[in-house]
């Protein structure tokens, strides 16, 4: 049975907190948890990220994957405007 969203939404939290944002502040970026929607996470990304050319890599090779791994219910992370 799936998770809820708003479980995944803290789990995600949890995760981007200890996992993923320290990298992303190493390298001047802010990431924010914006919201999880049917498992689809949705992210801000601020900082040296906004407008970054390789923010689209970091997203899907970076947050999205550590989250699929850790998170099998999470289907994509996408970015929140």
């Amino acid at each position: 049975m799936a998770i809820t969203d708003a479980a995944l939404y803290t789990e995600a939290d949890e995760i981007i907190e200890k996992d993923i944002r320290p990298y992303i502040e190493a390298d001047g970026g802010i990431i924010n948890l914006k919201k999880v929607d049917e498992g689809i996470v949705y992210v801000s990304l601020a900082g040296a990220c906004a407008g970054c050319a390789g923010a689209t890599q970091t997203l899907k090779g970076g947050v999205e994957r550590i989250l699929k791994m850790k998170l099998p219910d999470v289907k994509e992370v996408r970015i929140a405007y």
